[in-house]
């Protein structure tokens, strides 16, 4: 049994051409692609008709591959093609990278958006994401990526990039709102369903993205206030809450994610 949940929108040529790169990448790169997911604004919730497709994966070799002095590139990079562009990890540089609090495996695994994968490794890995994610250091991975893309828009104006910003104090906001967990969902509609929000604020994104759904070129133009307001005022409250970091249980982060490499080389 294999993961596939490719939603009606996107287009079949495109796909099949992902499709066949994977097939193409674990061929001459001698690989066993685990988990392939879309992660750009299809999967975020907020496509234009000219979205990109942003296809994500993550992988492992074979064990001998492990055994050398001198490890191998831990990222496979294919050329653009057009508006696709298919990028992956080793199962090494996924594991760091969430143990240092890094959100972007977090959110691969809880895309809505599956090209292909183990049930089993997707849900085991989000089992372990749940038990190693330090929410605080995820939290400033959010603070720092959208408050970036923040000054983006402040430099360009583009009504595309508020989306960048959106996103990630919208989950800095989910985040404060279940304080017990660490992972938070990537889909944009799935947060504003999670989350306590002003009925203004709502139907300004609302409105806002139903404009980009219909429009190739947004141009520039004002953010609607409540908008604003709510970016600056989750980015000001996300610097003042999440400061602490679980220095106790990254040993343990550490342990379990090891034990959990282990055991998809030897399977």
């Amino acid at each position: 049994m294999t993961l596939r949940s490719i939603p009606s929108s996107m287009d079949p040529a495109v796909v099949a051409t992902i499709d066949g790169e994977l097939d193409r990448i674990e061929r001459e790169h001698g690989v066993t692609v685990l988990l392939a997911i879309e992660s750009g604004s299809r999967a975020w919730g907020f496509p234009s008709p000219d979205s990109d497709y942003d296809c994500r994966f993550v992988y492992l070799r074979p064990l001998d591959d492990y055994l050398t002095p001198w490890p191998g590139r831990d990222v496979i990079e294919t050329p653009l093609i057009g508006l696709l562009d298919v990028n992956g990890w080793d199962l090494v540089k996924a594991l760091r990278l969430l143990v240092a609090g890094n959100a972007v495996l977090i959110e691969w695994v809880m895309s809505p958006i599956v090209y292909r994968g183990s049930p089993e490794f997707r849900d085991e890995l989000r089992e372990l994401a749940d038990a190693v994610a330090d929410r605080n250091r995820v939290a400033r991975h959010y603070l720092h990526l959208g408050r970036r893309q923040w000054r983006l828009f402040d430099s360009s104006r583009s009504l595309k990039k508020v989306f960048y910003s959106l996103r990630p104090a919208m989950a800095l906001r989910w985040l404060t709102e279940h304080p017990d967990k660490a992972v938070a969902p990537m889909h944009l509609p799935t947060l504003l369903e999670e989350c306590e929000l002003p009925a203004d604020f709502r139907d300004s994104v609302t409105e806002l993205t139903e404009l980009k759904s219909r429009t190739r070129e947004m141009g520039s133009g004002t953010v609607p206030a409540p908008i604003t307001d709510f970016i600056g005022n989750e980015f000001t409250q996300a610097a003042m809450r999440f400061t602490e970091d679980d220095i106790a249980g990254r040993d343990r982060a550490r342990l379990l994610s090891e034990e959990f490499f282990r055991r998809r080389l030897r399977q």
